[in-house]
């Protein structure tokens, strides 16, 4: 696409002008970019809003039955909360949607700052919304009105000394410090860093309501932060745009550039509210005689009006944004050729803007009853109770799942437990490399089947590590565990550097020319930086493969990583991560730091293989069992007792660790051999061209030397 500053230096006149920075005449001749808001976006913030509201009313959700108790906890309580929940969730959705905007989408300046600002008003709100609905829902939850004097102290002890309560205070904690960090940045850097705070609070949030108290926890936790961070991004997104249209941050031709890489976005959100949706449904849903019920219907609506928003992205990309991208070239075009515009097409112009206006205001009224809907699934109860295990086991009181039957290698092979954070990663890795490989196809460019097969096997295993037999035994038993983590640390980073993802994103995707930041630019931009030239140094990585090892296992981290959902995925992506840089230092295709000398990696590769081999010798012979407290309760009837498990755990991070390493030895040695090929035909058509100076020089240094050894000898 054609950037703004491409074309600043086309020729303005007063009626063939298309850019911002036109003239006032330019302006007002051409009514397509003439200023001036539609009423029906003025009224689009608060229109949704109100539809959120008469979501909520019109499910019933302000009931007796919203009331857990017997105790009335006042009128305010009873009738505040739901609408705290609404706006806190709409506040939240604008605070992380202009976080984005500025982070990925709007161009520097004065669009990044307008957004940050609009951030800066919705996380503030956002804040205080959520103090106000932990005020009135512990007063739903208790029973106590809120001028009841015992309120105060009560509340105190809720958030200090019961999990809900210190959850509900850790969201307000991190949104506050979400609100005091974004006054303080203007570039999509600090946007981006701040948008890091906002995820931390929807992880926060996913793990209540109805979430927190189900037996599937990590399943529906899981799905719905995705559902959460989807339909923010989502809704935030497309009212930051038009937010920052209406407050004139964003010129003409920079928001058709906007809103075709919001619309990019917002596929991906679309997917991501839609799969979560569907499993959390399945989770609470158990057959579909319950759709029947109030909770069914709410979902039947739910998914009803995420359809209709389904069309009109459909119509927003496939008519809209086409048109509306191609609609500010045409005036500069002209203007080039010598004409002016015609008024029929000022009129189609004009007619394509209206139109996107109005399909924007709708979908935000429909967005808002999305919202109202799923504040009043929220407070509904599902067909399938959220309640903890019924007389639950050993292993179901510790690890928080079923007891699973003795693995056998079907089960190894095939066993599954679904993480749908992972699942959907694993899955959209694969259809954006396949597709970036299409995209150079297209264009003619070639890419190396083989790469694209490696990346595929990657995330396969990837999946398989995440979702599959191991993943299962790997609350259960250390060496199921130590599969898992050698496969992720070892196995997988193989495969994704052998792929080269990093030179493949370089090569598909454009560099944009105005200034903003895509995957492109970050990527490269933190490749680039001096903590990613810090961290990929071959030594550096090296010692994070290693040493996280014995600060993983020989620490809480290992414990946090076995009890709690947010230290299980931080485990996933650090072992993957580091094992990346350290294999990428060693074999890596994709850019980087300068990377040693051949002989060196084979030392360094060495040094590694020596250091696995010290570790698992060390869980090998060890008598004392890690984190005793989980692996020694379990209650497991079959395989090995849990010390025995823990060294056998030992002998697989030995025996799994060394095929891998042997394997990247091997690498090496070959990229080796085929360096010295490689610089061998060089030299010979060096040689070719220009003769082989280098050995004439060393011919001419002999015949010196035997020249000064014959004088030498003649002289008496």
């Amino acid at each position: 696409m054609t950037s703004t500053a491409s074309r600043a230096g086309t020729t303005r006149g007063p009626a063939t002008s298309s850019g911002d920075g036109a003239a006032a005449g330019a302006r007002t001749s051409d009514p397509a970019i003439a200023p001036g808001t539609p009423w029906w976006l003025v009224a689009a913030a608060p229109g949704a809003l109100l539809v959120a509201v008469l979501a909520v009313l019109g499910a019933g959700t302000w009931s007796r039955a919203f009331v857990p108790t017997f105790v009335d906890p006042g009128a305010l309580a009873l009738y505040g909360l739901p609408l705290a929940t609404v706006l806190t969730e709409l506040a939240a959705a604008a605070t992380f949607g202009s976080l984005v905007l500025a982070a990925c989408v709007l161009t520097p300046g004065k669009p990044v700052r307008r957004a940050l600002s609009t951030a800066g008003v919705a996380s503030g709100a956002w804040a205080l919304l959520a103090l106000a609905q932990l005020v009135m829902r512990y007063s739903t939850l208790s029973g106590t009105a809120i001028t009841d004097p015992t309120y105060g102290p009560q509340l105190g002890k809720f958030v200090t000394q019961i999990e809900l309560g210190q959850t509900y205070l850790g969201i307000i904690v991190v949104v506050a410090a979400l609100s005091a960090v974004v006054m303080a940045v203007r570039t999509a850097n600090g946007a981006m860093v701040t948008a890091v705070l906002a995820v931390v609070a929807f992880w926060i949030q996913a793990g209540t309501g109805h979430a927190s108290g189900s037996a599937d926890h990590d399943l529906a936790v899981s799905t719905m932060f995705l559902h959460l961070s989807g339909a923010a991004l989502w809704i935030g997104g497309l009212a930051g745009l038009l937010v920052g249209r209406v407050r004139g941050g964003v010129g003409r031709q920079n928001f058709a550039t906007a809103v075709s890489r919001y619309s990019s976005i917002a596929v991906w959100c679309y997917v991501m509210v839609g799969v979560s949706g569907i499993a959390n449904a399945a989770i609470r849903i158990g057959s579909l005689a319950d759709l029947g019920t109030r909770y069914g219907q709410l979902i039947v609506v739910k998914a009803t009006l995420l359809v209709v928003l389904g069309l009109f992205g459909y119509v927003h990309r496939e008519t809209v944004i086409k048109r509306l991208r191609l609609s500010p070239r045409a005036p500069a075009a002209r203007t080039a050729a010598g004409r002016t515009s015609s008024g029929g097409d000022q009129g189609a112009e004009k007619v394509v803007t209206r139109l996107f206006w109005r399909l924007a205001s709708v979908e935000l009224l429909v967005m808002g009853a999305v919202s109202g809907v799923a504040v009043a699934l929220g407070s509904t109860a599902p067909p399938v109770p959220d309640e903890p295990f019924a007389d639950p086991t050993a292993a179901e009181i510790v690890t928080g799942y079923p007891l699973p039957p003795e693995p056998t290698l079907a089960d190894w092979a095939f066993g599954h437990e679904i993480s749908p954070l992972w699942l959907f990663a694993g899955i959209a890795g694969i259809v954006v490399y396949l597709r970036w490989t299409v995209r150079l196809r297209r264009r003619g460019d070639r890419w190396p089947v083989g790469r694209a097969v490696s990346w595929c096997l990657g995330m396969l295993t990837l999946l398989w590590a995440t979702n599959g037999g191991a993943a299962v035994y790997g609350h259960l038993m250390f060496s199921a565990h130590m599969i898992q983590h050698m496969t992720l640390a070892m196995i997988v980073p193989i495969f994704l550097v052998l792929s080269a993802p990093v030179t493949l994103l370089v090569r598909a995707i454009p560099a944009r020319k105005d200034g903003s930041k895509g995957p492109r630019e970050w990527v490269l931009g933190l490749v680039d930086s001096r903590w990613g030239h810090f961290f990929a140094n071959p030594v550096v990585s090296a010692v994070m493969f290693a040493g996280s090892m014995i600060a993983f296992y020989f620490t809480g981290a290992f414990e946090l990583a076995l009890t709690t959902h947010l230290g299980h995925a931080l485990m996933v992506v650090h072992f993957t991560l580091v094992g990346y840089l350290f294999v990428n230092a060693l074999v890596g295709i994709d850019p980087g730091p300068k990377r040693l000398a051949y002989p060196q990696r084979l030392l360094l590769l060495l040094a590694t293989m020596a250091f696995h081999a010290f570790f698992g010798v060390v869980l090998m012979s060890g008598s004392s069992l890690l984190v005793a407290d989980y692996f020694g309760l379990t209650g497991r009837p079959w395989g090995p007792s849990a010390i025995v498990d823990q060294q056998r755990g030992g002998g697989i991070a030995w025996g799994i660790g060394e095929i891998p390493t042997l394997a990247l030895a091997f690498v090496v040695a070959l990229s080796w051999s085929r360096s010295d090929e490689k610089e061998a035909r060089r030299r010979d058509r060096r040689v070719a061209r220009t003769g082989d100076v280098e050995m004439d020089e060393y011919n001419a240094m002999l015949a010196r030397l035997k020249e000064r050894d014959d004088r030498t000898a003649d002289r008496p």
